[in-house]
């Protein structure tokens, strides 16, 4: 199999980086001047076993490729806003013996939230969901970190939107080759996204105030974003892994170390502020959470007010972590409150 990442960000860079170092054959797929930084000097993975240069094909689009291989694996690792634009480019392209990527080819979802493999399906026939538990960071064209130790990732895969199939148990054995790698093979990969989604909340938490700080306030505010997750899907009916289940599979297989000359600001939300890329994933973080809590009658306070302040620091390119926690907290209280003046 042929690995062609779709978006060579933090997480693709890493899982590209990692199947090249197995001595998978890997095609990265990059935009402006993280394509032409791939394109010319490689990709820089930076991880705890060392640093490492990988000089595999780079490409900004299927052009590049000419027709795509019956064999080739495509690993979609965007952004979820950037989804439908992908879908649109990749999925026309042309497979040799006939058919587009779209009819004929595998597509894994390694992406936060629930809706970028709900938008694939609309497209590809094949769908794959992964639940994506892997830790790293890409500021710089060129350079992705994975802080994980001693398993750079553990990467849950099924079928979309359920079951397994032989392309799955293939997959993730390619996978595991890399030894650096888990990817358990699941019948309900959903449960295990929806779980990942809840912890995602507070990624605009630390985008907007920054990491943890340690203060009873920032706690607080971390367990009501959380707990309002966890009763909209309750409320939805929805099934998502609980802690211990999820602590029971992990464990310290990926647990964070530093990295000289790579420190870890923050998660992907912080760092789409970092590089001010002008949109940030909360539409369909806290944004998912808004959506259900709307469709089954739960008010969203808390989601609600850090999708809306995520997309105006991306919006106006305010600094990462420049808003202080006790402000936060205080936007968040008048939220609440305005809340439950409106309930009826």
């Amino acid at each position: 199999m042929r690995y062609i990442i779709i978006g060579a960000g933090a997480v693709g860079g890493a899982i590209g980086g990692r199947l090249a170092g197995a001595g998978h054959e890997v095609v990265l797929v990059a935009r402006g001047a993280h394509h032409e930084a791939l394109r010319d000097g490689g990709l820089r993975l930076r991880v705890p076993d060392g640093s490492y240069t990988y000089r595999v094909p780079a490409v900004d689009g299927p052009a590049g490729l000419g027709e795509l291989r019956p064999d080739d694996v495509l690993v979609l690792a965007v952004k979820t806003q950037d989804t439908e634009a992908a879908l649109r480019t990749w999925g026309p392209a042309p497979v040799t013996g006939g058919g587009t990527a779209a009819e004929r080819l595998p597509l894994f979802c390694a992406q936060n939230g629930v809706e970028g493999q709900r938008l694939a399906l609309r497209v590809f026939q094949h769908v794959y969901g992964v639940c994506v538990w892997l830790p790293a960071t890409h500021l710089r064209p060129g350079e992705v970190s994975a802080e994980g130790a001693p398993l750079t990732g553990i990467l849950h895969l099924g079928r979309y939107p359920h079951g397994t199939d032989e392309t799955a148990r293939v997959v993730a054995a390619g996978l595991e080759k890399t030894r650096f790698l888990e990817a358990p093979v699941v019948a309900d990969v959903s449960r295990w996204q929806y779980a990942k989604l809840l912890t995602n909340l507070n990624n605009t938490v630390m985008a907007l105030s920054g990491p943890d700080d340690g203060t009873e306030a920032a706690a607080e505010l971390r367990r009501r974003v959380r707990a309002e997750g966890e009763a909209v899907l309750d409320a939805a009916g929805i099934a998502y892994v609980g802690v211990e289940e999820q602590q029971a599979v992990r464990g310290h297989k990926v647990d964070l170390v530093p990295l000289d000359g790579a420190p870890r600001g923050g998660g992907s939300t912080w760092q789409s502020l970092a590089r001010a890329t002008g949109s940030v994933e909360a539409d369909h973080l806290n944004g998912e959470i808004a959506l259900l809590g709307r469709l089954h009658g739960v008010p969203t306070p808390f989601n609600t007010l850090l999708q809306t302040l995520a997309n105006t620091f991306a919006r106006e390119h305010r600094e990462a972590g420049s808003m202080p926690v006790a402000e936060l907290a205080r936007l968040a209280g008048e939220a609440v409150a305005s809340a439950s003046v409106q309930e009826p």
